[in-house]
């Protein structure tokens, strides 16, 4: 198998998995228990979350520990909007968005909220100058990703956050889901900034939301105690050792994991440029773990199947996006929607290497053979 879905999901490290164990092996008690396994309990979830904290420049309290990145952004997008509900009702995002956000958006629309999408430019940047445009008085939240997760394309959230400092009524979201760990990443101007361990080598069913001090939301869940006044419920301890264990991992190899991956990237643009049925997608200045094409004549779907036969795993979009409808992402840098229904995407890691790229491309030209009018 060559698999080359990396920003879906990524194999548990060792190490990461063994710092899981350990926590449950060792710290048995409820954190939230007043006797002595839950005092150490505490302890160690309050020594796990300052480092995570510590490790993304945040303080300690401003670290909400949750199931997931879709969640996080749940609370956070949803927790922001109704906090602040008396200020205003106008929220603006992009196409670009993960599920995980753009239902949101569409949830609170269905609830009165109004909804503004700023249009993306042909580099799969949003367009800051609509953007200015768009900002109201009555504007309460600004919802953006760090980096795109069908294109690759990283977002000018530092300008962003200028234009804000112009509305202080006005929040701004980041997911950063496919940021972390692949490009660096500030909360300088943020207000809340979501991810996911999974992502680098971390376990799925645990995400980070971290809101900065003073910033309110209203929780989405109500009863129980837990970590945060945010997030009711027993806290996942051990989750919270392996999302800081990975982070660390991810952060201290950061550069070293990229320019490996550049350099994959670099090989898989330049043959599959060559093709004349094939489009890439992603910008030049993409982040090298995600190459969008579209192959001209063949549905995305169609491709993906072609490969998978072979034993090659690729997306078609975002994981958690609905089947056989086009990407959006693609339509709004190509203005095609052709090109659109025929995307695919490639995600590369660190883990992946030079032979399976090779293995990869012979697999793609006799594919090609059989699917291209």
């Amino acid at each position: 198998m060559i698999y080359l879905d990396y920003s879906a999901n990524t194999p548990v490290d060792p190490a990461v998995l063994e710092s899981f164990c350990r926590a449950e092996r060792d710290y048995p008690g409820n954190p939230n228990a007043a006797h002595a396994a839950g005092r150490a309990a505490r302890a160690e979830l309050e020594r796990a979350t300052a480092s995570i904290a510590a490790l993304m420049g945040a303080l300690p309290e401003e670290v909400i520990l949750t199931s997931g990145a879709s969640e996080a952004n749940n609370l956070a997008i949803k927790g922001l909007a109704r906090a602040s509900r008396h200020k205003g009702r106008h929220i603006i995002s992009t196409a670009l968005e993960h599920p995980s956000v753009s239902g949101c958006l569409t949830a609170l629309q269905e609830q009165g909220w109004e909804i503004d999408l700023v249009d993306i430019r042909r580099d799969g940047t949003l367009d800051l100058e609509q953007l200015r445009g768009l900002l109201r008085r009555d504007t309460t939240l600004v919802a953006m990703s760090w980096v795109d997760s069908e294109l690759g394309t990283v977002q000018p959230v530092e300008a962003v956050a200028a234009l804000l400092r112009d509305y202080p009524n006005c929040r701004l979201h980041v997911d950063a889901t496919q940021a972390v760990g692949k490009t660096p990443v500030s909360l300088e101007g943020v207000d809340t900034m979501t991810f996911a361990p999974h992502k680098f080598g971390g376990l799925n069913g645990s995400g980070v939301l971290i809101k900065r001090r003073g910033v309110v939301l209203e929780p989405l869940i109500h009863g129980g105690t837990g970590a945060s006044l945010y997030r009711s419920g027993t806290p996942a301890l051990a989750h919270a050792v392996a999302a800081e264990s990975a982070l660390k991992l991810a952060l201290d190899h950061q550069e070293k994991r990229c320019e490996a991956v550049r350099a994959l990237n670099i090989r898989l643009r330049e043959a599959l440029s060559a093709h004349p049925a094939v489009r890439v997608n992603s910008p030049a200045e993409a982040i090298p773990h995600i190459l969008n094409l579209s192959v001209a004549g063949v549905k995305g779907t169609a491709f993906q199947q072609a490969l998978s036969e072979r034993g090659v795993c690729v997306s078609v979009k975002s994981a958690c996006s609905a089947e056989g409808t086009p990407s959006k992402a693609v339509y709004a840098v190509t203005r095609d929607k052709k090109s659109a229904m025929q995307s695919w995407r490639v995600s590369l890691s660190h883990l992946t290497t030079m032979e399976e790229i090779e293995a990869f491309l012979f697999i793609f030209n006799e594919c090609c053979k059989e699917l291209v009018p």
